[in-house]
């Protein structure tokens, strides 16, 4: 299904942000609102919108953009020739009702029906109308302009191909789409909200705390913005509208909040209206000033995501990944509950749960069923049943999946290893684990002589992926161990190993290349440790690496300045072997190793690498000993036997590695 005309129904914030990603992607759209005067206001939002990103040289031709826009005051004319119709009404059921019912009735028979509801199930939405099979969820964040994350959503009537047209065109114009398998309230990010919203409620209902102590405590952990202060802004009524639907949808539990009503009742909302916890002044919240409260801590918070994650992955809404995805985007933060629970012991969140559940009388707050069983890692290891799209795309990609951090490829004696962990293949856990399967794999691989460690795509690695959650300083002083046995592998493998480095290679991304053999690099790649600039110090080998490479004083300068340097540098200073130009270095790299393949003796080759990788730190004597027993070894093998025939015969050697 081809998406080439979009239709946005409603102008407000939400509906001009998406209509104008669209429009920004290169598509033509349409906007339909109620009347001249309130698509006025939208126009001028867009215009706005538009000059910031000129002025920030996001953008060059701001009026190409604004031509792809299109303005409209009814449903039928809008949309009469649109492939995608993106409702964006307000959050109430019969206004959504009633647009579809209009959709149905106005749209051509192929298009698509996407809803932009934040909470409300698809299949509320749907039912009545005929064209059920095509109305999807398409859930942009506020602002859509800025954060990436659109929530695909299907309802039981969504057809396949309608489902993973979303998830594609989603892709289209620049957003990172997840999969929400299940029509469930809040679906991914705001479900996992939920139990949190209930529990700051609650905070303050039993006057635990007050909302600036809270947000201080909030903000002393690094947090943009305390929850009361975020509550603020997106609006009270938001809020107290969610848990209501959340009451009658999931849990009367949602119901019990008293301080949301309260506020609601008395249009204090927050930002829009001026005062809600606090009072609003040029967009800002006069927060009195307090010290932390004690009385909240993040492992409560951590643990009531965690709880809900596990519940949507036992109800196949969504994977652990795009679990992940979902609230690390949708709530612009560096971690979700995913990864904070890998970092936990199923008796750790197990006990808060049931502590909260005791303090509050909350059902929601008990453990979910795999964690009171104590299977909390087994389940955030799962997968969701694909759809049938999904399976035939899955077997048709089984060979290299472009979802494993490290992918494998062999060609010949040559595996070659590409990191492929976001657009700069930052390495986490997931990668350690992936290279040291691949490494522990490749040891005794007889066929497989040389490896190539490269990056997929443009970029080495930029290094260590920063958003990592560690639950202690033991956890994360082991995550260094674990990082420096991973590179020691790779420094050790009897193979002759080749780092690729192009784009970016920084901190733990130089580290992994110091590990190799060889290195190669383009002209421009950038190289360094900015570790020191962040806090900390090269964690993985580099501090002992770089010097043993570049000698104690250059190691020194690099490590303790954070400077970076180019593939020339390096070259100048005999860290990298060799220099290819950008475009031809995939190619260059793999006809080195093909002639190291084809000329190389793999017994000799792995001798050979030891004998070098000890002369940093062995004696001469002790040297010279260890390169007479490897030549000993050496005089018994059919590579030796095989190399002097070759050489006598002016032939191309065969070697086995025996």
């Amino acid at each position: 299904m081809e998406i080439n005309k979009v239709t946005v129904i409603g102008s407000g914030i939400m509906g001009h942000g998406i209509a104008e990603v669209i429009a920004l992607a290169g598509i033509d759209v349409n906007i339909e609102d109620i009347s001249n005067e309130v698509l006025d206001k939208a126009k001028a939002s867009i215009n706005s919108s538009l000059d910031r990103l000129v002025s920030s040289g996001k953008l060059k031709n701001k009026d190409e953009v604004l031509s792809r826009i299109h303005y409209f005051t009814d449903i039928p004319s809008s949309v009469k020739d649109a492939d995608l119709v993106i409702e964006a009404v307000p959050e109430v059921l019969d206004i959504k009702k009633s647009v579809f019912d209009q959709l149905d009735k106005s749209t051509k028979d192929s298009a698509i029906l996407a809803t932009n509801t934040s909470n409300i199930r698809l299949t509320e939405i749907a039912e009545g109308i005929k064209k059920k099979g095509k109305v999807v969820g398409m859930h942009f964040f506020n602002p859509p302009v800025v954060l990436k994350l659109v929530e695909v959503i299907r309802s039981q009537y969504t057809e396949d191909e309608v489902f993973e047209t979303v998830y594609e065109f989603s892709k289209r114009i620049g957003k990172t789409p997840i999969k929400v398998y299940k029509d469930t309230p809040g679906f991914v990010v705001n479900r996992i909200n939920a139990p949190e919203s209930l529990y700051f409620c609650l905070v303050i209902d039993n006057n635990l705390a007050k909302p600036e102590e809270v947000d201080r405590f909030a903000r002393s952990q690094g947090l943009p913005m305390g929850p009361y202060e975020l509550m603020d802004y997106v609006g009270i009524d938001t809020v107290y509208h969610s848990l209501q639907y959340y009451a009658k949808e999931l849990s009367p539990d949602y119901s019990k909040c008293q301080v949301y009503t309260k506020l609601f009742n008395e249009k204090k909302l927050g930002l829009k209206t001026g005062e809600g916890f606090y009072k609003w002044v040029n967009g800002k919240a006069q927060i009195p000033e307090a010290k932390p409260t004690k009385a909240v801590e993040l492992m409560d918070i951590f643990a009531l995501e965690i709880n809900e994650a596990v519940k949507i992955i036992e109800d196949g809404v969504a994977s652990p990944d795009d679990i992940e995805t979902g609230v690390k985007l949708g709530m612009n933060r560096p971690f979700g509950p995913i990864t904070v629970a890998k970092g936990l012991t199923n008796a750790e969140v197990k006990a808060k749960l049931e502590a909260l559940y005791q303090k509050f009388s909350v059902e929601v707050f008990k453990p979910a069923k795999s964690i009171a069983e104590g299977k909390l890692k087994t389940v955030i290891s799962m997968q969701v049943a694909l759809s049938k799209a999904e399976e035939k795309k899955e077997a048709a990609s089984a060979y290299i999946s472009s979802s494993d951090p490290v992918i494998m490829e062999t060609k010949g004696r040559i595996a070659i290893l590409r990191i492929n962990n976001t657009k700069n293949n930052l390495i986490n856990a997931a990668v350690m684990d992936g290279l040291e399967k691949a490494l522990t794999d490749l040891w005794n691989n007889r066929e497989i002589s040389v490896i190539v460690l490269t990056g997929n795509g443009p970029v080495f690695s930029a290094g260590a992926q920063l958003d990592s959650f560690f639950s202690s300083t033991f956890d994360f002083m082991e995550f260094s161990r674990r990082g420096e046995r991973v590179f020691k592998l790779l420094s050790e493998i009897p193979k002759v190993t080749i780092a690729e480095l192009k784009g970016y290679t920084l901190g733990g991304g130089f580290e992994m290349a110091l590990a190799c053999d060889i290195r190669v690099a383009t002209e421009d790649v950038q190289i360094g440790f900015p570790e020191v600039t962040l806090g900390l110090v090269p964690g993985w080998g580099g501090t002992q690496r770089l010097s043993r490479t570049a000698g104690q004083s250059r190691a020194a300068y690099y490590i303790l300045t954070g400077e970076r340097f180019t593939g020339k540098e390096a070259y100048e200073m005999g860290i990298v072997a060799k220099i290819f130009s950008k475009d031809t270095i995939d190619s260059e790299t793999l006809n080195l190793a093909q002639n190291i393949a084809d000329k190389v003796a793999p017994i000799s080759a792995a001798l050979a690498k030891r004998l070098v990788l000890r002369s940093t730190n062995t004696s001469l004597d002790d040297g010279l000993e260890m390169e007479a027993i490897s030549m000993g070894l050496l005089y018994g093998t059919e590579d030796l036997k095989e190399g002097i025939s070759a050489f006598l015969g002016k032939r191309k050697p065969n070697y086995q590695g025996k």
